[in-house]
């Protein structure tokens, strides 16, 4: 996906958002805002991958912040949301293997998505998460490949999102591993935004036949920065299932096929992209 003109006031609201998030210090915070000022004022140019240059505003923020991990708080916050909610989203996908207890998986892990933080009008309600993921899974899917998914399930790549949202995740790669396919689960290399990293795989126990990490943090999968298993991964996999949007603002520039963007459209210009709606839950397989 290209950088949207609509882009520039999303990445510097959500730049003020985790400066607040590391200090309460105004002259910080203000260091913060100039340097992705700074970082968008270079990189921002028309055609430019959209990832490429969050990336680059959002490096250049935490250096000014000397912060690494300014997400650290809410991560713990969406992981505690994800494990209490575990429960329920178990009893709704069941202990059967078949097409509709994967499709009602790739419903809860796609409401998942929905588990985060500073982003305009989806900014997730703690008190009210469960309320809203009931009224989520009775609305379903909007858009629903799962059937077309499932002859491709031998040897997935799964691309995890957010923190705690990836403990969601996991109900769909049961099903994938039941229906006797294989899973290279995906993570960040290093803490970006509230994004999964090995932290949550060990936090959580989360088992896959392969955990693999993008190799650095940046936002989504920056190729150039990938370790080679992951590339080599990508290219052998029956299915690669890219989870959340910033996922897809990158998987979406490489044209790999056939891929699954399974992901709530919390963003206008993500929306336009796919050619959808915002606020909708989507599994939709591109080959």
């Amino acid at each position: 996906m290209k950088i949207d003109p609509r882009c520039a006031h999303c990445l510097l609201m959500r730049v003020h958002y985790e400066a607040e998030l590391s200090t309460d210090d105004p002259e910080i915070i203000g260091k913060a805002v100039m340097a992705g000022l700074d970082a968008l004022h270079r990189t921002f140019k028309p055609g430019e991958p959209a990832a490429r240059i969050s990336t680059a505003v959002h490096r250049q923020a935490y250096k000014a912040l000397g912060d690494p991990d300014p997400y650290l708080e809410i991560k713990l916050l969406s992981r505690g949301i994800a494990v209490d909610l575990m429960p329920l989203a178990r009893s709704i996908v069941g202990n059967e293997i078949s097409i509709n207890a994967f499709r009602r998986a790739v419903v809860v892990a796609t409401i998942g998505n929905t588990l985060d933080f500073g982003v305009e009008g989806f900014d997730v309600k703690e008190e009210m998460f469960e309320e809203e993921f009931r009224r989520l899974y009775t609305q379903g899917l909007d858009v629903d490949d799962t059937e077309k998914m499932m002859p491709l399930l031998n040897n997935v790549v799964y691309i995890a999102d957010n923190s705690g949202e990836i403990l969601l995740d996991t109900l769909v790669i049961d099903q994938i591993k039941g229906l006797g396919g294989k899973v290279t689960l995906v993570v960040r290399g290093a803490p970006m935004l509230n994004d999964a990293t090995m932290e949550d795989i060990e936090a959580h126990g989360i088992e896959a036949d392969q955990v693999l990490t993008t190799g650095s943090n940046a936002i989504g999968v920056c190729f150039e920065e990938a370790p080679p298993e992951l590339v080599e991964a990508f290219g052998t996999a029956s299915l690669i299932i890219s989870k959340g949007m910033a996922n897809y603002e990158t998987m979406s520039e490489y044209g790999y096929t056939p891929i699954a963007y399974m992901l709530r459209t919390k963003c206008q210009a993500v929306a336009d992209d796919l050619g959808l709606d915002t606020g909708i839950l989507v599994a939709k397989l591109c080959e």
